[in-house]
C-alpha cells in the first residue's frame, strides 16, 4: 500500500511499544499505517572507575622517556669598549690593562630533543644547537650527559647529536608521517620555557603544509612553545612522527597552530649520520612545476577535484628528462602518493635518500605513464665565475655570473633554471635597459644562453637592433636597443 506525499509528512506522534519507536501515517486510502523504526542498542553503564577512565598515560610511559632537555653554551667575544677592535685602542688598553677591550662572553639556549636509538643517538632541531660549543642532554631521569653534533642541516633544520658516555638509552622508533590524516591524535613532548618535560595533546590539523621557502610540516594543535623545539610529536602508538619546529604566533606564545617537520624526513638525517655524512645531501630534481587548476585537471579527465603537477621546464641535466619526462607532462604521484603542489612534490621526491629511485606516474595526451627516476645529487660545480661585460654592446657595464644549482636555490630561482644571471646591472646601458640584478638571460639576437660561453659568442655580433629576453621570476621581458 502506498503512502502519500502528504500522509507521509502527516506524522501524528510517536509511541514507545516493546522497545521499538512507533510512527504512524496515513495512506492514501486513509487507512492508517505503521512503520516501525529499530530499537536503540541497549546503553551500558560504567560497572568500575577504570571503564569510565580515558587517559594518554600509557602513550605517555612508553615515550616520555626518550624524550630529553637539550642545554647548550655558545662562546662570544665580547666588546667592553666601543673602539674595540682599532690596532691602536687596543694596543693602548692592552698597556694600560694587561689585557684586550674584549671578553669571552656566554650565551646560552634550552631545547628539546628525542633519542632514536639506544646507543645515544638524538634528534633535534638544527636551530637548538646551532654552532653550540659546548651541549649538555639531560635525560627524563635526569641524569646529564654531554654530547656532539654529527649533523646540522640548516635547509631542513635538522640536527643530530651523539650522547657521549651513555649506557644503553631508552628510544622511540619510528612512525610513518605520511599515514597521517587530519583528526588523527597526537601528543607533544617537550621542555616549554625551561619549565620541564610537559606533554600536550592535540590532533593533526594538516599535512603537506608548506612555509615561504618550501619546507613542508605536519601542522597540529597540540601545545607547543618556545624550548619544545626539537621535542616529539608521538601519535597513539608512541611512536615518533614529527619533529616539533615551529609556532605560528602574534604573541610569541602558542595559538593552536604549531608545526613539526615529518619523521620520514627526520629519519633521512639520522640515517645519514649514521653512514658518516657531516651534512644531509638532498637529492635534486631540475624541474620547475605548477599546480594544476580545477579547470586544466577537468580538461585532462581527472575529475573536478584538481590533482598533480604540471611541468613547466626541465634543468638539461635533471633526472626527470633523463627518465623521459618532458615539458607539458603532469604528474599524478611519486612513490605511490598524490603530490598536488610544488612542496609536496620536492618533499615526496626528498623523503628518500640520493640513489633511490622515485616511481612517478604521469599524464601525457590523455594517456598515464610511469617512469622510475633516479634520486641524484646537484650537479657538481665550482665557484660561481663571474664575468663584467665590456665593449660596446648594451649590456656594456653589467656583471653577470653562471647559474648553479647552489646559486639558483640562494636567490629563489627554480632548480630548472640553467644559463647566466645578472649579478650587478651596474650603471651602463644594460641598466637603462631595464634589465635588473637576479634578471635570468635567456636569448641574446636569437642565440640561446645556456652558459656564459654562449652569452660570449652573441656579444661578438654587432647588429643593428639588439633583441634580448631575460626571465624575472615566472615573467619573460623583451628588450630591445640599438647601439650607435
Amino acid at each position: 500500500m502506498r503512502i502519500s506525499r502528504i500522509g507521509a509528512l502527516a506524522l501524528l506522534g510517536s509511541l514507545a511499544m516493546g522497545g521499538a519507536l512507533w510512527a504512524f501515517a496515513q495512506s492514501a486510502e486513509g487507512v492508517p499505517t505503521v512503520a516501525a523504526i529499530p530499537a536503540l542498542p541497549a546503553v551500558a553503564v560504567p560497572g568500575s572507575p577504570a571503564e569510565t577512565r580515558l587517559s594518554f598515560s600509557p602513550v605517555v610511559r612508553k615515550a616520555a622517556p626518550a624524550v630529553v632537555n637539550i642545554y647548550t653554551k655558545t662562546f662570544v667575544q665580547q666588546r667592553l669598549h666601543p673602539f674595540a677592535g682599532d690596532p691602536l685602542f687596543d694596543e693602548i688598553f692592552r698597556r694600560r690593562f694587561g689585557r684586550p677591550p674584549t671578553a669571552r662572553g656566554e650565551q646560552n639556549s634550552l631545547g628539546s630533543g628525542v633519542i632514536v636509538d639506544p646507543s645515544g643517538i638524538v634528534l633535534t632541531n638544527a636551530h637548538v644547537v646551532g654552532g653550540a660549543d659546548e651541549i649538555t642532554v639531560a635525560l627524563a631521569d635526569r641524569r646529564e650527559f654531554p654530547a656532539k653534533i654529527l649533523i646540522s642541516d640548516e635547509a631542513s633544520d635538522l640536527a643530530v647529536i651523539r650522547i657521549q658516555d651513555a649506557p644503553a638509552l631508552p628510544a622511540l622508533e619510528f612512525g610513518d608521517s605520511d599515514a597521517l590524516e587530519p583528526g588523527d591524535l597526537v601528543l607533544a613532548i617537550g621542555n616549554p620555557f625551561g619549565v620541564g618535560q610537559t606533554v600536550t595533546s592535540g590532533i593533526v590539523s594538516a599535512v603537506m603544509r608548506a612555509n615561504d621557502d618550501g619546507q613542508v610540516y605536519v601542522q597540529t594543535d597540540a601545545a607547543v612553545n618556545p624550548g619544545n623545539s626539537g621535542g616529539a610529536l608521538v601519535d597513539m602508538q608512541g611512536r615518533l612522527v614529527g619533529v616539533n619546529s615551529a609556532i605560528l604566533s602574534r604573541s610569541g606564545g602558542f595559538q593552536g597552530i604549531g608545526f613539526a617537520i615529518p619523521a620520514n624526513l627526520a629519519r633521512r638525517a639520522v640515517e645519514a649520520a649514521a653512514a658518516g655524512a657531516r651534512r644531509l645531501e638532498q637529492p635534486w630534481g631540475g624541474i620547475a612545476i605548477e599546480p594544476l587548476t580545477a579547470a586544466q585537471a577537468a580538461r585532462l579527465g581527472l575529475g573536478e577535484a584538481p590533482t598533480g603537477v604540471s611541468l613547466i621546464r626541465l634543468h638539461p641535466e635533471s633526472p626527470f628528462g633523463r627518465a623521459g619526462l618532458k615539458a607539458g607532462d603532469v604528474i599524478l604521484s611519486l612513490d605511490g602518493l598524490d603530490v598536488h603542489d610544488e612542496p609536496s612534490a620536492r618533499y615526496r621526491f626528498q623523503a628518500k635518500p640520493i640513489g633511490t629511485p622515485a616511481q612517478v606516474v604521469y599524464l601525457r595526451d590523455g594517456e598515464r605513464r610511469s617512469a622510475a627516476v633516479e634520486r641524484d645529487a646537484a650537479p657538481k660545480a665550482g665557484a660561481p665565475r663571474l664575468v663584467e661585460i665590456d665593449g660596446r654592446t648594451p649590456l656594456s657595464g653589467m656583471v653577470v655570473v653562471e647559474l648553479t644549482p647552489a646559486l639558483a636555490a640562494s636567490i629563489g630561482l627554480s632548480e630548472a633554471e640553467a644559463g647566466v644571471v645578472v649579478q650587478d646591472e651596474g650603471y651602463g646601458p644594460g641598466a637603462r635597459l631595464g634589465l635588473r640584478a637576479g634578471d635570468l638571460l635567456i636569448d641574446v639576437n636569437g642565440r640561446r644562453i645556456g652558459a656564459a660561453e654562449d652569452l660570449a659568442r652573441a656579444l661578438e655580433e654587432a647588429p643593428a637592433l639588439w633583441r634580448i629576453t631575460a626571465r624575472r621570476g615566472e615573467r619573460t621581458l623583451e628588450f630591445q636597443a640599438r647601439m650607435r
